[in-house]
């Protein structure tokens, strides 16, 4: 037995079906919006990782205690040219997509 299949047959009545699906469609029609609230907000990340990164560099992070380290521009990540950020969702125990 595989751990990630954990599907366990069973009837399901006609009502129940029914309600699943329109809870799907909630679930998804709820993911759009949130997917378009985060695309609306990508500029403004852009800026809060630019302040962010700039905060690392200038007064460092708390590594212990009162010590701070500070990180040099050029260990900085960078982000990839072609990397888009995202909403992950998926519903479902044995999707692969």
């Amino acid at each position: 037995m595989s751990f990630k299949n954990l599907f366990i047959e069973h009837d399901i009545s006609p009502e129940a079906k029914a309600w699943v699906q329109e809870e799907i469609a909630e679930q998804e029609e709820r993911y759009r919006k949130i997917e378009k609230q985060m695309a609306d907000l990508e500029p403004m990340r852009e800026k809060w990782y630019q302040e962010f990164f700039d905060r690392l560099t200038t007064t460092g992070f708390s590594a212990d205690g009162d010590m701070k380290v500070k990180i040099k521009p050029e260990e900085l990540p960078v982000k990839p040219k072609e990397h888009k950020d995202q909403v992950i969702w998926k519903y479902g125990t044995d999707s692969v997509d």
